[in-house]
């Protein structure tokens, strides 16, 4: 017997809008968001969803409200929060753009006090700051092993992640039963590359869709 897993992720939050580093904040969706999580359900219609599960933050709730409109079928909704998204620790809440111009400055500082460049003055030093920010910035996020400050590495949440996927299967054979679930753009990613058997640098590369949704067929 086949039975199927139909993952998404939430709609825009307020914070995915601006560009802050959200993690375990709870932003809401915005407007756009909504929308969203309506065209997720639209796809969704015409499947069949015995169970389903969502992490504590509203984002991932009010995304999968929408999509159990069409749903009367599904009479358990699950709460776990194994699949929530990455913790950024001190990042949490912090804007991209405070990050970039921090952490490009220090990085400047610490290149002049060991010689390493010239010191550079007006829209050359700006734009050096920025690149090197940028640079940081992009480690953060899309680095597999490196945890920000009190927060999660990629690597650590593929670790819970996949605790999950397997209490999940034998869920889904023990009771025979279609899920959906309603994640985050970082927990999708070990999801992905468990059943898409995808490598590291793949995953990391994965820009994971608002108002899409994948499919895996389990055999139970």
């Amino acid at each position: 017997m086949k039975k199927h897993i139909y993952l998404f992720r939430h709609g825009q939050s307020y914070y995915n809008k601006d560009h802050v580093f959200t993690g375990w904040k709870d932003s809401r969706l915005t407007p756009l968001g909504i929308k969203q999580a309506k065209v997720i359900a639209r796809k969704l219609k015409n499947k069949k969803i015995d169970v389903a599960f969502q992490t504590t933050l509203s984002r991932s709730k009010d995304t999968l409200k929408e999509v159990l409109k069409y749903h009367p079928e599904c009479r358990i909704v699950i709460t776990n929060d194994k699949m929530l998204e990455r913790n950024y620790g001190r990042l949490n809440g912090k804007s991209h753009k405070a990050f970039v111009k921090r952490e490009g400055t220090d990085a400047y500082r610490t290149l002049l006090h060991w010689h390493k460049i010239d010191h550079l003055i007006g829209w050359d030093r700006k734009q050096f700051i920025k690149k090197l920010g940028e640079a940081e910035l992009k480690i953060i996020r899309r680095s597999y092993s490196i945890a920000p400050p009190r927060g999660e590495s990629v690597k650590m949440v593929e670790k819970r992640v996949n605790i999950f996927i397997k209490e999940l299967l034998r869920f889904m054979k023990r009771e025979k039963v279609n899920v959906a679930l309603s994640a985050h753009g970082n927990s999708m990613r070990p999801f992905r590359k468990y059943f898409e058997k995808l490598s590291i640098k793949q995953m990391m590369e994965l820009e994971n869709p608002w108002d899409d949704y994948f499919d895996y067929i389990v055999n139970v």
